[in-house]
């Protein structure tokens, strides 16, 4: 097999299969090393089947919603094996499709672990591959901080093939995957605590929309626990007790840590062969993606810039264009106006500034805010709620920022986020016709603003 390339990719997850299959489309000759499976987190152990789960949690409230239509749903079961084996043939199928793709664009597949020996080398079993250029873009792996009886715990990876739904659960962790996590193995019907060590989660999102949606889980059922840290976990009989700092105790069946992920760099480098890390111990890069190293390059999550799919996919075109196109990128990737979506119970969608960002970017800005109760609830009893946010620049009348909580929130953000990428101002959104009845016409109908200065 051929072991002289243009590009060695390491990692074939969205990020890498995109930059490997792109500079083949350029004419570059490309390897590509995978050790555990095509399409990295996102396809198998996180975006894809988390979303295929958050689906299924929400059949109950749609079994619920339905009598008020007048259909009787009586008796239903829900089975947990059905639902995990079907997603993991789902999943099986999408590896296959990534496999072809990278076929199809005439990149060379190692299976096996790959290892930077030095410049333009790497290992993969018993073979060394040479390349004018190597991209890491191996993503990461979940965190779980040490403490006494961290072995008990659970990580994300986990959900996704567990054997059987716990009874009662522990989330710990108060970012997007904790969150959504809480949400779904609710809905499947576990009695659910998340647990955050902070004041409130969702760290970095917009204050008034972590507060609605804490209100809204809390609505359905789960029990947030803020302000709690976990001391030491202890096992007996298959269940965990969980001792907090605070002298608190609470036993779970089950217990998940999504406490953040870090660079998967186990084993990447040989002695003498990595780059420069930064202070979270991702590896640094300037805006082309180099690393400190000649001819080594990396993108996506093993360098903690945004971590989405949908990033790493651009920076791995992107790469592919300055390293082998013929039309070069006259400008670095461009992160401003990033939108994306927290699949939680309720979901969450958000493109541009929170409010405290704004303040703190202009001298005064408006906020405009609705919160409703969607049309589909109004015949029963269910007590859903959305909740829209405006952030305007006073001065220019730019919007800044756009976020949601409620149903369809993703789906409704990313049109908006086009709007918002192009510049759109407060005018141009009350300029524009709603489309009635909807969710997303609040955001060309709402009038009333508060202004608010630093």
């Amino acid at each position: 097999m051929k072991t002289e390339f243009d590009l060695v990719v390491i990692g074939a997850g969205s990020g890498g299969v995109r930059a490997a299959r792109m500079a083949a489309g350029h004419g570059a000759s490309v390897a590509i090393i995978e050790e555990r499976f095509f399409g990295g987190t996102c396809v198998n152990v996180g975006c894809v089947p988390k979303k295929l789960f958050s689906y299924g949690a929400h059949f109950p409230q749609e079994f619920s919603l339905a009598s008020d239509y007048g259909y009787q749903i009586d008796g239903w079961t829900f089975d947990w094996a059905t639902l995990r084996d079907n997603k993991s043939r789902e999943i099986e199928r999408l590896n296959g499709i990534y496999q072809r793709i990278l076929d199809q664009a005439g990149v060379t597949i190692f299976q096996g672990h790959g290892t930077i020996l030095g410049e333009g080398r790497v290992s993969v079993g018993d073979q060394v591959l040479t390349a004018r250029h190597v991209l890491v873009a191996v993503g990461g792996k979940p965190f779980v901080p040490d403490f006494p009886g961290k072995e008990h715990v659970r990580i994300s990876d986990d959900l996704f093939y567990l054997p059987e739904l716990p009874e009662r659960v522990a989330v710990v962790g108060g970012g997007y995957i904790a969150t959504e996590f809480a949400g779904i193995l609710h809905g499947l019907g576990c009695e659910v605590t998340q647990i955050y060590r902070k004041e409130l989660f969702l760290r970095g999102f917009d204050e008034d929309i972590r507060a609605f949606v804490a209100a809204q889980m809390t609505a359905q059922g789960i029990t947030l626990k803020f302000n709690t840290d976990v001391a030491k976990i202890t096992e007996a009989e298959g269940r965990k007790q969980l001792h907090f700092q605070d002298g608190g105790e609470e036993e779970f069946d089950e217990v998940f840590y999504a406490t953040g992920r870090v660079p998967l760099l186990d084993g990447l480098f040989a002695e003498g062969a990595a780059p420069a890390l930064n202070e979270r111990g991702a590896i640094k890069v300037d805006e082309h993606f180099q690393t400190s190293n000649a001819g080594l390059y990396a993108l996506g999550d093993v360098i903690d810039r945004v971590q989405l799919t949908p990033v790493a996919l651009a920076e791995g075109m992107w790469l592919a264009a300055h390293l082998f196109g013929q039309n070069k990128p006259d400008v670095a990737m461009n992160y401003e106006h990033i939108a994306t979506a927290v699949f939680s119970h309720p979901n969450i969608g958000t493109v541009g500034m929170t409010e405290q960002q704004a303040l703190e970017s202009c001298g005064a800005v408006r906020v405009y805010k609705s919160q409703f109760r969607p049309m589909r609830y109004t015949l029963g009893e269910l007590q859903e709620r959305s909740f829209i946010k405006l952030i305007v620049d006073d001065e220019t009348d730019k919007v800044l920022g756009l976020h949601m909580a409620g149903e369809d929130a993703a789906e409704i953000t990313q049109g908006f986020a086009v709007a918002i990428k192009m510049g759109a101002t407060k005018a141009d959104f009350d300029a524009t016709v709603g489309i009635h009845p909807t969710a997303a016409e609040e955001l060309v109908t709402m009038r009333q603003g508060e202004r608010i200065t630093r």
